[in-house]
């Protein structure tokens, strides 16, 4: 029996908005595995707190250098290429961590995983203008609920579920994480784009495939972006110490597992909101206010209420990050997505590296683990007076 049009219309965009769904996994969980697995790695190949650390914020400079060759890659191969490209590099680089030792190698593997995940990001983005170009603040939403969703799988319940499926062994662990990639980046290849969408070129000219530095409203999306990651990756880095200094809820396992399913709550909602969202200021203000005084109270109070503290920064850091992203497509001159995104990455997420660095090594220097949070408590603060100026066009 024949589809109709509209049948087929319904029918292709389900498939087009699941295999989006299914990328968007991989954008942060080959990162977000190491938080669970870190106390394995680090008690068999001998990490310190700086160290164990950088097993998450590495990648986050990766995202920052590599989003700008992520903008490259659309410009000569096509938002389509992109994306596959990234999605076989993450399953070939995350499961060889496991090679480890020597450390070195580790931490190879580790720049190369967030090698792969910088050149989805802004590829992703532009992909969705090109197979959903009638429904991008959907399609937009679509694959940042998968992304969170994947954060939730791999910090919140690899401890529950896959160590105890691998036996303990981290290496397999990495390497099951990672092998459905491969099937995805297939997906990505063979998925057809709307008809109407010949229009909505996926390759871009040869003069934009590096961000407009000059432009303001990157810089501002840019760190307002840092703001949001820098809290999130961070608390996510240090967890483990976050957790024994304070006594938060019921251990390590318990708050990953509740700090990232807010992430998962939060991207459903913004599924049915975020097109009266974006490119609005009050719903940035609100999200960078709810982040600071989760992240004040994990902190200070600890605990179960610490634990209901981590809940609301990691829900306001996701609502914050989708509204950046979303931002982007709308703000871009036709064509240019994936340049417009590639700068925010590169200025938010190269600061998402540096200051976690730096917080790790000033928890250290006062001999306080959880003065780490204290810095990037202090960064995000800063940004308030961009989100409280921020101009953007008005939406109906």
């Amino acid at each position: 029996m024949m589809l109709s049009e509209t049948q087929y219309w319904n029918t292709r965009s389900v498939l087009t908005l699941a295999v989006l769904w299914l990328a968007g996994i991989y954008l942060r969980s080959p990162v977000l595995i190491m938080p669970p697995l870190e106390p394995a790695i680090s008690s068999e190949l001998g990490l310190g707190q700086a160290a164990a650390g950088a097993l998450t914020t590495v990648p986050m400079l990766m995202l920052s250098i590599g989003a700008i060759v992520g903008s490259a890659v659309v410009g000569r191969l096509g938002s389509r290429s992109g994306v596959a490209l990234g999605l076989v590099l993450i399953a070939l680089a995350s499961p060889a961590r496991g090679l480890a030792p020597p450390v070195a190698l580790l931490f190879g593997a580790t720049v190369l995983t967030g090698l792969g995940i910088a050149i989805m990001q802004p590829a992703l983005s532009s992909l969705a203008h090109v197979l959903t170009p009638t429904r991008l603040a959907l399609a937009v939403s679509v694959f940042m609920n998968g992304m969170y969703t994947g954060e939730f799988l791999s910090a919140g319940l690899t401890r529950f579920t896959l160590l105890p499926l691998t036996s303990g062994d981290w290496r397999l662990a990495l390497l099951f994480a990672s092998a459905p990639a491969l099937p995805i980046a297939a997906a990505i290849i063979l998925i057809r784009a709307p008809v109407d969408a010949v229009t909505h070129q996926s390759v871009l000219p040869r003069v934009a495939l590096v961000p407009d530095w000059g432009n303001r409203k990157m810089w501002r999306l840019g760190f307002l972006l840092s703001a949001s990651s820098v809290l999130f990756i961070g608390t996510n880095a240090y967890m483990p110490d976050i957790v024994h200094s304070s006594g938060t809820g019921a251990g390590l396992a318990y708050a990953l597992f509740w700090f990232n399913l807010s992430q998962v709550v939060v991207s459903l909602v913004m599924l049915c909101v975020a097109q009266r969202l974006v490119l609005k200021r009050w719903p940035l203000v609100t999200n960078l206010f709810a982040s600071l005084v989760g992240a004040l109270i994990l902190v200070l109070v600890g605990g179960s209420i610490g634990l209901g503290a981590a809940f609301i920064l990691g829900m306001a850091t996701a609502a914050q990050l989708m509204l950046v992203v979303m931002a982007a497509p709308y703000l871009a001159p036709p064509g240019e997505t994936a340049r417009m995104s590639a700068g925010i990455f590169t200025i938010g997420y190269g600061l998402s590296f540096i200051v976690p660095l730096i917080s790790g090594g000033f928890a250290q220097w006062v001999g306080i683990p959880w003065a780490a949070m204290l810095p990037m408590i202090g960064w995000a603060a800063a940004m308030t007076p961009l989100a409280l100026t921020m101009r953007l066009p008005r939406t109906d």
